[in-house]
């Protein structure tokens, strides 16, 4: 199995625990890749100390620097203790985000790990506007996790979008599938498949006299279930492990990720910017928004870990 060899690990100062250390740690133990322990970090105030100078400013900035370096090193010291190879890297930059995607582009790391924070009344994830630029904008997979460990057999479920023939979901789902089954074989887990397909448009239904909405569901239905089925066959996973529901896929996917206590949710995200992202958003931010479980998402142009 190709596993990932480098994996950039988003730290939170301001978390007792870290859940994404935690997590890869976890990774590299099955897979033995190198780990980077990575923090941005940013004091206004001391670009705004107008009486020091220059050199003094920096001085300061690498003071703050040498310090979050040490608590970082003894984060890590256990896992280094064990032999695992852990990097620390800590930037200076005002815009975490940009900070992360930055350095995923210099040094080409296949894997970005990040913690969430849990809300205690819903208990679940919330997600902040860093995690959406990081959806949006990140070149390699994005695995946004909860504090849990990962059980041995647990299941990864993979989000796909069968009923479509565009080439971009065709192989947005191929990749989906072999990152889910990868997971899967790595923590002897099984992977399901779960597909969203859309119910009666209900303006068509009052315009159009002779549209019949019974016969309208059920050819979206078989179409949608075919499509699973076909695409299930493909790698060889079971149709006992394909969920095709009707409804939109940020009710539909939540729902079964809760009934099947998933470990995983494997999703695509096709990131936008600007005014678009703020209008429309994209189904996997509506997806994820609602989950309780780990999530790793995928960009079409992402690379990815194939079994």
């Amino acid at each position: 199995m190709a596993t990932y060899q480098d994996v950039l690990v988003v730290l939170d100062p301001s978390q007792q625990e870290q859940k994404a250390l935690a997590r890869a740690l976890e990774l590299a133990e099955h897979t033995a890749c190198r780990l980077t322990a990575f923090l941005s970090i940013y004091d206004f105030s001391y670009e705004m100390t107008t009486m020091l100078s220059g050199e003094e400013r920096e001085s300061m900035r690498q003071a703050v620097i040498s310090d979050r370096e040490l608590w970082i090193s003894e984060l890590v010291a256990p896992a280094r203790a064990k032999g695992m190879a852990v990097a620390i890297s800590v930037v200076w930059h005002n815009r975490p985000f940009e900070a992360i995607v930055n350095a995923v582009n210099q040094h080409q790391y296949d894997l970005v790990i990040k913690g969430t924070h849990n809300h205690d009344v819903l208990k679940s994830m919330i997600f902040t506007p860093t995690d959406w630029h990081i959806l949006r904008k990140c070149p390699c997979p994005v695995l946004l996790v909860k504090e849990h460990a990962w059980p041995s057999q647990g299941k990864i479920l993979a989000a796909v979008n069968a009923g479509s023939e565009q080439p971009h979901h065709i192989e947005l789902n191929k990749r989906i599938i072999l990152q889910a089954q990868a997971i899967a074989a790595m923590l002897q887990g099984e992977v399901h498949l779960v597909n969203a397909y859309p119910g009666t448009p209900v303006h068509v239904a009052i315009e159009i006299p002779e549209f019949n909405p019974a016969e309208y569901n059920d050819n979206m239905k078989h179409h949608h279930q075919q499509a699973v089925a076909d695409l299930a066959a493909k790698f060889a996973i079971p149709t006992s492990q394909t969920h095709v529901l009707e409804g939109m896929p940020e009710d539909v996917i939540p729902r079964v990720a809760q009934n099947l206590d998933a470990e995983m949710l494997v999703i695509g995200t096709i990131g936008r910017t600007g005014l678009s992202a703020a209008i429309i958003g994209n189904t996997a931010e509506h997806v994820i928004d609602r989950l309780d479980c780990d999530v790793l998402a995928l960009r079409p142009d992402a690379q990815v870990l194939a079994p």
